[in-house]
């Protein structure tokens, strides 16, 4: 009898633990992939052209594609602190790319990633998830701002916005020195950037398969300087313009690097129970030759070719394959869809975006409303229409169904529908802190690139 009630204890506890055991392996690993400057149109999921990208075309066609996707500024520093957050970053005053140019009130000590508010990777730490933050930061260079301070148990990866692909001629110990957690990885040791990047994911990957983990992999790639590896630039030598192949073969080493990643998690049979989201920080830029197709503007606009990005999201057996998703998403909904996804809690009291798993199976949209600003220029996109208000400047109005690329403003036969839209933006506004910084270029280039006679990307590109 007493040998029966052993067995029966041990084969609960056996039992239990096995249960125990399948609910940590079903929470899924999350894999956000960003790449940095590229155009809407050199992706070939969106626009054929002469780049090939077959291991970003792969997600897509085993996930789902968002043909309007957004990012929250169509600047680096803060489109990553708005998807970083899930929350609109102008509610915690970062508007503008990190700067040196202090609102009245505030020190280099606020240049930064607010550190009251919690990331992606906290939440998802919080549950159980091993996490590392790979590449560019750009969220701040003080102490009280590095990765490993903000959720992150690991950081390979530099503080500034940009650095050389290739290593420095001199040592670095500043905020464009590669480091690897605490430490500065020597310049000698740096053989190309994209590469690196991508070896520390696989590392990463094979080190951690037994546990569920968040990787936020930031490629640096295609932002400037434009540096490639001649092997990747011996494959497109029927490209005339230097700029653009260099442009082309570093996008097809982030497409590679892409693949052996996914190909990392294929080999720990991880990828099945893989999450990726692969998104663009913001729209093509005027110094890098990217091409932003039939979508007018550029980096730094709120134009169309500023704002939307390329999105994918892949999740095997949870998302439909092959699907395209056409209503307005932001990259404000990476970090609930991310929670959801590892069945935590959405604090939905704190976020501005949404868990996109429900609306990609039902007809409702995610968002009625999305906004934007960046100092003397905001806009609003409600529905198929676009407000776009500029200091000095008339108001743009748009209806991006007939006219995505904004070519005739409709602001004039339109009055109610600017009533309406300045309301709502007015409104959001509301919600808003002031600028803890300021651009570094003012308000001059915000209102000159926003002029309706500045068309085509030869004027565009005139305007950083």
């Amino acid at each position: 009898m007493i040998q029966s009630k052993k067995y029966f204890l041990l084969t609960a506890i056996f039992l239990m633990w096995q249960v125990l055991a399948f609910a940590q392996q079903k929470k899924p690993n999350i894999i956000l992939i960003i790449s940095d400057d590229a155009g809407y149109a050199d992706f070939e999921t969106y626009s054929k052209n002469e780049i090939p990208t077959p291991n970003i075309n792969q997600l897509a066609k085993e996930g789902v594609t968002f043909t309007n996707a957004y990012v929250t500024a169509s600047v680096c520093a803060p489109s990553r602190a708005g998807l970083l957050t899930g929350r609109y970053q102008q509610r915690y005053g970062f508007e503008h790319n990190t700067s040196k140019k202090l609102a009245p009130g505030f020190t280099m000590e606020d240049v930064g990633l607010d550190v009251k508010q919690k990331t992606i990777a906290d939440d998802l730490k919080a549950n159980g998830y091993r996490t590392i933050a790979i590449g560019k930061w750009h969220q701040g260079v003080l102490d009280k701002y590095f990765p490993l301070q903000r959720g992150f148990d690991e950081f390979y990866g530099f503080k500034e916005g940009h650095r050389d692909f290739f290593g420095y001629k001199t040592e670095r110990a500043d905020a464009f020195a590669l480091y690897d957690n605490n430490n500065i990885v020597p310049e000698d040791k740096i053989t190309y950037l994209t590469d690196m990047l991508t070896g520390k994911a696989i590392d990463f990957i094979d080190r951690n398969k037994s546990n569920p983990f968040f990787m936020y992999l930031s490629y640096n790639a295609v932002h400037t300087p434009l540096q490639a590896k001649q092997s990747d630039l011996n494959k497109f030598s029927n490209v005339t313009d230097k700029n653009r192949r260099t442009y082309d073969a570093m996008m097809y080493n982030m497409d590679e690097g892409i693949g052996r990643v996914i190909e990392a998690l294929r080999k720990n049979n991880l990828e099945d129970n893989t999450l990726i989201f692969f998104i663009n920080d913001n729209g093509g830029a005027t110094n890098n030759a990217s091409d932003n197709g039939w979508l007018r503007g550029m980096k730094g606009s709120k134009w169309e070719g500023g704002i939307r990005v390329a999105f994918i999201m892949k999740w095997p057996q949870h998302i439909r394959e092959g699907s395209i998703y056409n209503k307005p998403v932001s990259s404000l909904d990476i970090l609930p869809t991310s929670l959801a996804a590892a069945g935590a809690h959405i604090p939905y009291e704190r976020l501005d975006g949404v868990d996109l798993f429900p609306y990609l199976k039902n007809s409702k949209t995610p968002h009625q409303n999305l906004f934007w600003r960046r100092g003397a220029a905001a806009a609003v996109r409600s529905g198929n229409w676009k407000l776009i208000r500029v200091k000095s400047n008339p108001i743009l109005l748009f209806n991006l169904k007939k006219d995505v690329s904004e070519t005739h403003n409709l602001a004039n036969k339109k009055p109610q529908k600017v009533k309406k839209l300045l309301k709502k933006l007015s409104k959001w506004e509301e919600g808003l802190t002031q600028p803890h910084w300021y651009s570094s270029m003012g308000d001059d280039n915000q209102i000159k690139k926003h002029r309706m006679e500045v068309v085509g990307r030869e004027m565009e590109r005139q305007l950083p």
